[in-house]
């Protein structure tokens, strides 16, 4: 017989900690970790177990749980650009009814770092003092000023980005070539849901050897700024594809679940919502990933040769490299920042020549 937790990968102090909390259950868990880490599938356990009572995947209730198709375990997404006080009084209203099949009722809340002060504010007392019966499972990126107070109402379980091999290993059981899953999995940081969308991406090696390539074209002129920016972007526009093919099927499944439900209007708005945002983190992401190339390509040099002509212009261009990926979260102008960013950045092949006329004058 197989438990339940089985289905949280590479997460084993977190899955540790939670199996011991459920033997004397608290009111409320918030669990924190990085997107596609986990903590999802460990949300959908624990709801599992706490109303199962025990962790038997066969289990009707685990197996419910772990397919989120259980009546008593309601899961919250915010519906827009984060949780505001309606729905918090919504999540309110959930916890005070009576539980349709057991005593016991879950509401696994998703993303409430995301959620306004109000909204929190005004969930603080449930989430407190819940209805006997009722538990918050609560799933949050990272915990910031706004949601200390609730942190400081549950127990806080943390969990890390995957390890690359478990990612590589999950994609190949799937089917995956394994030197796709192995490129895939070391691209991933840490997040299986990413590690399967660039597995299905065939131009992801061609990208990190197009970055890789950038500081050996540099030239000091513009126009070679220009193509190198323009190829950039169309490159992470082609590395949204795969995003894009699962964000239409998504809204297809939607609409004919809202047709089912006799719902002319409903979700679909807030699931486009929700796609433009994956979409603007994915595009982030792969431009960091590229980012992070270019500056390995300095580090490199900087580190097999001590007669570079200039080593504190790699050093500032390793600085800039890493200042760009963090201002690339604060939704700047992409073709602006790369335009000056690489316009800023110097060149290993000139450099090199540079080196060598100089060692010839010494001569």
């Amino acid at each position: 017989m197989t438990s339940v937790w089985d289905s949280v990968l590479g997460q084993d102090r977190a899955v540790d900690q939670l199996q011991h909390s459920v033997v004397n259950p608290v009111h409320a868990y918030l669990l924190v970790g990085p997107e596609g880490c986990g903590k999802e599938e460990a949300a959908r356990a624990l709801a599992g177990v706490l109303l199962a009572g025990n962790d038997h995947d066969s289990d009707r209730n685990n197996d419910m749980a772990v397919r989120g198709t259980h009546p008593d375990i309601h899961e919250v997404k915010r519906e827009g650009a984060s949780i505001l006080k309606d729905q918090a009084e919504e999540v309110i209203k959930i916890a005070s009814t009576t539980p349709k099949e057991g005593n016991r009722k879950a509401i696994i809340m998703h993303e409430v770092h995301l959620m306004q002060p109000s909204a929190a504010a005004r969930l603080l007392k449930t989430v407190e003092e819940p209805p006997t019966g009722v538990f918050f499972v609560m799933l949050a990126e990272q915990v910031d000023e706004s949601l200390v107070t609730i942190a400081s109402r549950c127990m806080t379980i943390h969990f890390g980005p995957l390890d690359p091999a478990v990612i590589e290993h999950v994609l190949t059981s799937e089917g995956i070539k394994l030197d796709v899953a192995e490129v895939a999995a070391k691209s991933a940081h840490g997040s299986l849901t990413r590690g399967r969308l660039l597995a299905a991406d065939k131009q992801l090696a061609h990208r990190r050897e197009f970055f890789a390539n950038i500081p050996r074209r540099i030239d000091g002129t513009g126009a070679t700024v220009a193509a190198i920016v323009e190829q950039i972007l169309s490159l992470i526009d082609d590395s949204v594809a795969p995003l894009q093919q699962r964000h239409e099927q998504e809204i297809v499944d939607t609409e004919k679940t809202l047709a089912l439900m006799g719902v002319k209007r409903g979700g679909k708005k807030a699931l486009e919502d929700k796609h433009k945002r994956e979409i603007r983190r994915f595009r982030t992401d792969e431009l960091r990933n590229g980012l992070t190339e270019v500056a390995s390509v300095y580090r490199d040099e900087l580190a097999r040769n001590e007669h570079i002509h200039r080593p504190e212009g790699y050093v500032t261009a390793i600085h800039r490299l890493h200042e760009a990926m963090r201002r690339l979260g604060l939704n700047v102008n992409e073709a602006i920042l790369l335009r000056d960013l690489i316009w800023s950045l110097p060149s290993p092949s000139a450099d090199a020549a540079l080196q060598f006329v100089l060692e010839g004058n010494h001569e």
